[in-house]
């Protein structure tokens, strides 16, 4: 009897273990499976806030699923996908891992992250082409700027930026946030502005305080428009190659406002420049 009693007690408590494995399997299945992301790609995916890094390693960070599927639907190279939920079938289970997020906030530029991280490749440089308008920014420094600049170029079509050597990355995390994927279709170029002003052949324009009134200026359907800093505006070896200085006149009675954001300026400039073309 105590053999028997022995035997029909471990009978039990193996059925239980079995009924007990099955239900874990079945809550497994029925829920997203989280991995963990690795110190060395916290590491390296955070570095690539800072401009050194992103260069040395040629990636850039991407956040949001707008921007990303932008991007995505472009010409740019993924190198890996992190979400915290299955989002992009189109992307392979090899190019994407799901994150818990915690971890996605360990990764993320974003002070409230999104549910989607992704990293992606540089690509190469393209040529300059020198036709239609071009957008030449001098010493830009605001990332929200640079970004709204470039969704303006895409939604006037402006394929062509040019930016001075001291002008914010493009491939900054807020750059790239605020561009709301337009960097995938405008190419940005970085260089020496003087140098490149004083060799292209198209009529330059640039933007001042007491230049000739835009809203009665023939303006050509092919130019190199410089918009200039934030504080202070387009420098003076700049200034001295510009021959057409245009501004957006005030029309408030007290007339105090001392300038427009560059980003709102640029929206203004662009409407008339395709208005008139």
């Amino acid at each position: 009897m105590l053999h028997a009693h022995i035997n029909t007690a471990i009978r039990i408590n193996n059925d239980i273990f079995v009924v007990w494995f099955l239900n874990c399997c079945e809550i497994f299945n029925s829920k997203v499976h989280y991995f963990m992301v690795s110190k060395n790609q916290i590491k390296l995916i955070s570095s690539l806030q800072q401009k050194k890094f992103r260069f040395a390693n040629q990636l850039f960070i991407a956040e949001g699923v707008k921007v990303i599927q932008e991007l995505l639907k472009s010409n740019f190279t993924l190198d890996h996908l992190y979400c915290t939920e299955p989002l992009f079938e189109e992307v392979g289970n090899s190019n994407k891992t799901i994150i818990s997020e915690s971890d996605l906030k360990k990764i993320s530029a974003l002070s409230t992250p999104n549910n989607c991280l992704a990293v992606f490749k540089m690509p190469s440089v393209k040529p300059i082409i020198e036709q239609g308008l071009i957008i030449a920014l001098d010493d830009i420094r605001d990332p929200g700027n640079l970004g709204t600049i470039l969704r303006l170029c895409d939604w006037f079509g402006i394929s062509q930026v040019i930016c001075s050597e001291q002008t914010v990355d493009i491939y900054n995390p807020k750059v790239v946030q605020a561009t709301m994927g337009s960097i995938a279709r405008v190419n940005v170029s970085y260089l020496d502005l003087n140098l490149f002003l004083q060799k292209t052949t198209l009529p330059i324009f640039g933007t001042f305080m007491n230049g000739s009134t835009i809203y009665k200026e023939i303006l050509p359907n092919e130019a190199v428009i410089v918009m200039g800093n934030e504080a202070n505006g387009i420098s003076e070896s700049i200034e001295k190659i510009i021959k057409n200085r245009l501004t957006i006149p005030r029309f408030g009675d007290l007339q105090q406002t001392e300038s427009l954001n560059v980003a709102t300026a640029t929206a203004i400039i662009l409407s008339e420049f395709s208005r008139m073309n």
